[in-house]
């Protein structure tokens, strides 16, 4: 937790200095290829008096290979304390957001999301004379996701910067008895481990600040966040809370197309208590142990806005993402990548 608050203080730092000299200037430009963030930044900037925006985002998350604290690992070291080891796993997110400003102060924003997820895992048996057997096998789990809504407050927009806080509220309209018949459950469906349930099952809060500034050919930005749950669920758990900071940097190649760079540290608590209808024993999956941990990664991402005509206010957006440093809590696969495509309309 120290280690976070440390990079989202150098992150803030880094985009006030690279303001100082340009307080004379105009106000902020919303009609640039880079007036939003990277595709992968939610709740970035605010809209006047007015207007609507909807977009759509799609990402996708891709994890394989076991790592364990600070160390890579490998099967063999999984089955000294459980007997199935995740393979692999890929998670995808569709989500809608809309968001409207009745005033130029304060901007409205609600989210819902449709989440499937895939994991391989194997499960070794070891029988009375010492031979082993691996059983690989497939669980999958989809459906609608938490809601969240927020509000915007605009506390700065001078001197082409904008700084504003985020109020938020989430909702659990996401499932969390998601399940699936696995090599030990003989047939039967059975409750799926923490990481493939859909939904947190608990209400929420999320506190936010995010700066921006633009030159005449660059722009970034800056946001640190924090998401806390707030009761139990009806499973006897409540996730752990949520940290990030991330800053970008982004270069307008022309008015209609920009590139862009991101840097992302992200820390999440283990879960308080535990499904007792899980096995801890059974899979690293459903031990609380092995959830969470901090995770430190770089992007690069691209926006197309449409200026002129027709389209005006359509803005399509690709971002990657890659992992710098991870180091988990416990025995966990390992993130590979992520990408999120996205668009956005204005009006």
């Amino acid at each position: 937790m120290k280690n976070i608050l440390w990079v989202a203080m150098a992150l803030f730092c880094f985009n006030l200095n690279a303001q100082e000299n340009n307080e004379e200037e105009n106000l902020w430009d919303a009609h640039r290829a880079s007036s939003h963030a990277p595709i992968g930044v939610m709740g970035d900037h605010t809209h006047h008096k007015g207007e609507f925006m909807v977009s759509y985002r799609y990402m996708t998350m891709f994890m394989k290979d076991i790592r364990y604290n600070e160390n890579d690992v490998n099967d063999d070291f999984v089955y000294q304390n459980y007997m199935t080891s995740p393979q692999e796993m890929t998670m995808g997110m569709h989500m809608l957001g809309a968001m409207y400003a009745p005033s130029d102060r304060l901007t409205l924003m609600a989210m819902a999301n449709y989440i499937t997820n895939d994991m391989d895992l194997t499960m070794r048996m070891t029988g009375d004379i010492g031979m082993t057997m691996d059983t690989d096998f497939s669980t999958a789990s989809s459906g609608f996701g938490d809601v969240s809504i927020s509000a915007l407050v605009q506390l700065l927009n001078k001197n082409k910067q904008t700084l504003h806080a985020e109020f938020g509220v989430g909702i659990p309209t996401g499932s969390i008895d998601e399940k699936d018949v696995t090599a030990m459950s003989n047939g039967e469906e059975v409750i799926l481990p923490y990481p493939m349930q859909i939904g947190s099952g608990s209400f929420s809060t999320k506190l936010g600040m995010t700066y921006l500034w633009q030159t005449e050919k660059l722009s970034g930005g800056a946001q640190a966040n924090v998401k806390f749950f707030l009761n139990e669920n009806d499973n006897n758990y409540r996730l752990g809370n949520q940290y990030l900071a991330t800053s970008w940097l982004a270069y307008d190649a022309t008015q209609n197309f920009s590139f862009s760079a991101r840097a992302e540290a992200n820390y999440v608590e283990q879960i308080e208590g535990y499904n007792p209808a899980l096995n801890p024993m059974m899979v690293t999956t459903a031990n609380t142990s092995n959830i969470g941990g901090m995770q430190l990664n770089y992007a690069l991402g691209a926006n197309y806005y449409f200026s002129k005509n027709a389209l005006k206010g359509l803005r399509f957006a690709a971002e990657v993402k890659l992992p710098a440093y991870q180091e988990p809590n416990g025995i966990q696969l390992k993130q590979q990548y992520s990408v999120t495509l996205g668009t956005q309309y204005s009006f």
